[in-house]
């Protein structure tokens, strides 16, 4: 039976049935080991991806590694980076630290020469109330850069909350275009949110999505956000759709997107192209939208099919029948989440018993409950799951075999659930190239590092060689 589970979001949405089981939690009045981090970490991840700008951050020195993370998860180096941080003292909480921040601000603005400068402030600037809006105001006269004030204090939301602030902040600088279309649309789209992936390597899902655009002759106007230059952020509105490569983020966005350039957001109903059922009806979607003719993406997905087809034959003869009727528990966001169902259930012939998100999902919960129906299976679900939880559900519901991170491989170990696929970010596999998880190509890569823990887990660990 479906569930929605804890006590934060279970008025959120009425799309699961009310009349389901739910599974509870005792104890969850706060988090324990939570997995998401603070809307700090979600603005820099955002701000991380556009290539000349600085950011001020009006913290302790402890945030500025959190920042320094945004910037690692787009593989941005150090001297490319612009930052600045008060760092905080206890005096500064006591006596207040705005003529700290102008200092900063201003000499941020000599040495960085960035065009738009960020200044974020953090759980330290909530507390002693810093007005972060009306010094901005009061000192741009004084600097060259345009000040973008942000408020990111953990007590403002987790990671998720901090990606839809980062957007917020950047929609002001997309400028609308200047005349009106006539006749046909042109095919270009923006791309939005791909760092919003716990793929460890989700960079390579974008570039399989540019890739596959390419192929279909279709224009990359601008990616919101990740290697992405201020001039083509202001040229955003030069689209003629928006598609999102999120399940947790973005649809706030691009709804006022839709609103203020009216530009849609497209191929939102469906999950995103994680297997080969689900590739096969993003691409026969996005052919649709754009009256793409059938000729033209038909070859597309009919080489992808016998790839993956030709691949599992040849290489794993086993795998399909050893994983038939396995038990599975998938720990993931709702981006990956939600086309792994299909995957695993139809294509892999497991049974997923729990799916534990680690967004609250309430955009996409739809899609959701829509490809659960259609396949009519009804495991239990978690919503913004923390470490806690996801340990409860693996103690209380029975399972063969978790796929989900680094961190659930060692529950499940502590636990005594043999078999679990370290799949997804954290994770303790050394990572040397850049590998899609979409695609056709994707479930392969995915499929591969299944068939690897899945053996892994049946080799003895008592043997001592002499």
């Amino acid at each position: 039976m479906l569930s929605a589970i804890t006590s934060e979001n279970s008025q959120v949405l009425n799309v699961i049935s009310s009349q389901k089981e739910q599974l509870t939690f005792d104890n969850c009045d706060h988090s324990k080991d939570p997995i998401v981090g603070c809307a700090l970490e979600g603005i820099a991840n955002m701000v991380a991806g556009i290539k000349d700008v600085s950011i001020v951050i009006h913290s302790p020195q402890g945030c500025a590694s959190t920042v320094a993370a945004g910037y690692d998860h787009h593989e941005v180096d150090f001297t490319k980076r612009k930052v600045g941080c008060t760092r905080l003292f206890e005096s500064d909480i006591v006596m207040g630290a705005s003529e700290k921040l102008k200092g900063l601000i201003k000499e941020a603005d000599q040495s960085f020469h960035a065009k738009v400068m960020f200044v974020v402030g953090t759980c330290a600037a909530d507390i002693i109330g810093e007005d972060i809006e009306g010094l901005c105001n009061n000192l741009q006269p004084e600097v060259n850069a345009i000040l973008v004030p942000i408020l990111a204090g953990g007590f403002r939301g987790n990671a998720y909350d901090g990606l839809e602030m980062g957007l917020e902040a950047l929609l002001p600088f997309i400028k609308k275009r200047q005349t009106k279309r006539r006749g046909k649309r042109p095919r270009i789209v923006n791309i939005i949110a791909p760092q919003a992936n716990i793929n460890p390597t989700w960079w390579a899902d974008l570039q399989w999505i540019k890739q596959t655009l390419k192929s279909l002759r279709i224009k990359v106007q601008t990616v919101i956000s990740h290697g992405t230059s201020f001039a083509e952020l202001e040229q955003a509105g030069e689209a003629t759709a928006n598609i999102l490569l999120s399940h947790d983020v973005g649809y706030k966005f691009a709804r006022k997107m839709q609103q203020t350039h009216d530009i849609p957001l497209i191929l939102n109903d469906i999950p995103l192209p994680i297997g080969v059922k689900n590739t096969t009806r993003w691409l026969q979607a996005l052919a649709a939208h754009f009256k793409i003719e059938e000729k033209k993406v038909e070859p597309l997905i009919r080489q992808g099919e016998e790839m993956v087809v030709d691949t599992l034959r040849r290489r794993a003869l086993m795998i399909i029948p050893r994983y038939r009727n396995c038990r599975v528990a998938v720990s993931a966001d709702g981006t990956l989440g939600i086309g792994l169902v299909r995957m695993l259930f139809e294509e892999l012939e497991m049974i997923p018993e729990v799916l534990l998100f680690r967004s609250a999902m309430r955009e996409s919960r739809s899609i959701l409950e829509q490809e659960l129906q259609s396949m009519g299976i009804s495991p239990r679900l978690v919503f913004s799951a923390d470490g806690y939880q996801i340990k409860q559900a693996l103690r209380e519901v029975d399972t063969d075999a978790v796929l989900g991170s680094a961190w659930e491989k060692y529950m499940a170990e502590e636990l005594g659930i043999r078999i679990a696929f370290d799949v997804f970010s954290p994770t303790n596999r050394e990572t040397y190239l850049d590998k899609p998880y979409f695609g056709y190509e994707g479930m392969i890569n995915m499929m591969e590092v299944i068939a690897n823990d899945w053996d892994r887990a049946f080799r003895s660990k008592h043997i001592h060689w002499t």
